[in-house]
């Protein structure tokens, strides 16, 4: 018999590596489906939201290498767009499949018609519509080679219609050519970037993702220059692990120390961030930025010296050019000041809380205690990002993924099921807000289908934590972010997840504990407290007057009860703030 497109599309996905597709069968898409039962080799995942399987597919991408995720005509492949989106700024290689309406339709406002070329066109790096049996393989070996090549999205357009008609042999190869490459800036570079290393008394190394594997070589320069270490969120868990000269993160997540050093730092290196924040960069020192994405150099700061260059090979280069320092007065005073304000946020993440109001920075510290040393974690955007930048450490073989650079609430549960599916031998837990996880609740059921022994831990503070601390420091009082929220465990227990709702403190860690000890999925739900509020370490005073211009307004609606509930959580971070 004759293979079809369907066929054609699954057997060149599974010699590329991709292991399953996330999808929600229907209409256009039903060929590939069909396709994928008979196959045998590559699993249907069936999510209950696209947007899930995108975001999962994204997560499986960063830790395997390629994922699949499709969507069948209209209102189907629309929903892959968010998860596209992290996953192309995070540069994950994900192919998506976007199943279009029947070709001699297209144009004619059809019932379900979308123009994917036009749709996924900010959020993918390759995206085509293939229109015949002749560009279909030659369209999707370009999809892969890309989404391969250049760590992007890839997307191709696929009439259902197309995709029931025969194949015809591709013309061009058929075989995906995964390539690895030492990427090294050239020699005048090289030496460039040593003559500043020697000539500044001040360095300071701030890593990104970029550097994740090069662990042993920043520690092995920042002892050759007697440098302190930052590192950007991303990257926090493959580079704080076994590091003498980590002085912890900047940014909105992130303690005083590494700010300070960077301010008063005459040289910076940037290796392998692209770190959006550039208010916490420094202004008036020199910086030097390596990066294997040679578009990024000098994009967020007025950086002196830029270097294309993987990271792990281009310190290995430059390691015999620098010459040895022999001052450790900087590096000794921020290692001194880190260990210091890292004893306090320690000490204050021992204070429980109280019914209803359990600290979660205690529950953050918890779960980094009992979660094994090769957790995969995925975190929520907001304030789950602020406790597992904090609280969550590294070991050198966990894994944390989050919506870093995009941004989107609810990434933490599909994450997890695409990690946990990438993944069968490591354990997988995720921290989620009571926000995040009610937008896609209903994959709770996909987990259960699956049989993911995901450890879900919803930190459920009964608002938009994040989005009230924004609109408090912009002066204005929070409105419309309290949550009504369902009973998390009973809709977890529901769906045939063991599951636990936590309103004392001194039983969180027995349930924490339980959790990791437990053969199967399991949701802990923690009643935390609404008002403990995590502010950056460097507080500009507007943002002290606007919260302050906040308060007032909120004592003048008469609701003081609140104001005391939230000065008295946040007394702690005073400090901070002064």
């Amino acid at each position: 018999m004759a293979k079809k497109i369907s066929d054609q599309l699954v057997d060149t996905l599974h010699d590329a590596g991709v292991e399953r597709i996330y999808a929600v069968t229907g209409d256009s898409l039903n060929p590939v489906n069909d396709a994928v039962r008979r196959h045998k080799n590559i699993e249907w995942i069936h999510v209950r939201n696209e947007e899930t399987g995108a975001f999962a597919a994204g997560a499986e991408a960063q830790l395997n290498g390629i994922a699949c995720c499709a969507g069948s005509c209209g209102p189907g492949h629309v929903h892959l767009v968010n998860g596209l989106y992290d996953a192309h700024r995070t540069g994950a290689p994900v192919i998506a499949i976007a199943s279009a309406i029947p070709s001699q339709e297209m144009g004619t406002e059809y019932f379900q018609e979308t123009d994917p070329v036009k749709l996924f066109q900010e959020c993918s790096g390759y995206n085509r519509m293939a229109l015949t049996q002749e560009q279909f393989p030659r369209m999707l070996h370009g999809a892969l080679q890309h989404a391969l090549a250049r760590k992007e999205v890839a997307v191709i357009g696929l009439p259902g219609d197309l995709a029931s008609k025969h194949s015809v042999d591709n013309i061009s190869s058929d075989k995906v050519f995964i390539t690895s490459s030492r990427v090294i800036p050239g020699t005048r570079s090289l030496e460039r970037m040593a003559e500043m290393i020697n000539r500044a008394d001040k360095v300071v190394l701030f890593c990104g993702i970029g550097a994740r594997e090069a662990h042993e070589e920043v520690i092995r320069l920042a002892e050759k220059i007697k440098a302190p270490v930052a590192a950007t969120f991303k990257s926090k868990v493959h580079i704080d692990y076994d590091n003498p000269f980590f002085i912890g993160l900047t940014g909105l997540l992130g303690y005083p120390t590494a700010y300070e050093a960077m301010q008063e730092a005459d040289l910076l290196i940037m290796l392998g961030t692209d770190f959006p924040y550039d208010a916490f960069l420094p202004t008036g020192c020199d910086i030097i930025q390596v990066d294997i994405r040679p578009e990024r150099l000098g994009r967020r700061a007025k950086v002196s010296l830029g270097l294309h260059g993987d990271v792990q090979d281009t310190l290995f280069a430059i390691m015999e050019m620098v010459d040895p320092k022999e001052d450790t007065g900087f590096v000794d005073k921020y290692i001194g000041k880190y260990n210091r304000h890292d004893e306090i946020m320690q000490s204050e993440a021992r204070i429980k809380g109280r019914t209803d109001r359990i600290a979660p920075e205690y529950a953050a510290v918890l779960i980094d205690k009992y979660a094994p040393d090769d957790t995969i974690f995925t975190v929520d955007t907001g304030m789950c990002c602020v406790w597992g930048a904090r609280y969550i450490n590294g070991t050198g073989k966990r894994d944390m993924l989050g919506s870093f650079n995009h941004g989107s609430m609810a990434n933490a549960l599909p994450q997890s099921i695409g990690a946990a599916l990438a993944r069968p031998g490591q354990p997988v837990a995720a921290l989620c807000g009571d926000g995040g996880i009610s937008m896609l609740l209903g994959d709770l059921a996909t987990v259960v289908q699956y049989k993911l022994p995901i450890k879900i831990f919803v930190f459920n503070n009964r608002a938009l934590g994040m989005v009230k601390l924004e609109m408090e420091v912009a002066g204005i009082p929070d409105w419309q972010t309290d949550m009504y929220d369902p009973d998390f465990s009973k809709v977890a227990e529901a769906m045939g997840i063991e599951s636990v709702t936590i309103h004392d403190p001194g039983k969180a860690e027995t349930a924490i504990k339980n959790a990791f000890d437990i053969d199967g999925p399991v949701l802990i739900e923690l009643m935390t407290d609404p008002d403990s509020l995590a502010l950056p370490p460097h507080i500009e005073l507007s943002q002290v007057k606007g919260f302050a211009e906040a308060m007032a307004k909120v004592v003048v609606s008469g609701n003081i009860a609140e104001v005391w509930n939230t000065v008295r959580s946040n007394v702690k971070h005073i400090p901070e703030i002064i």
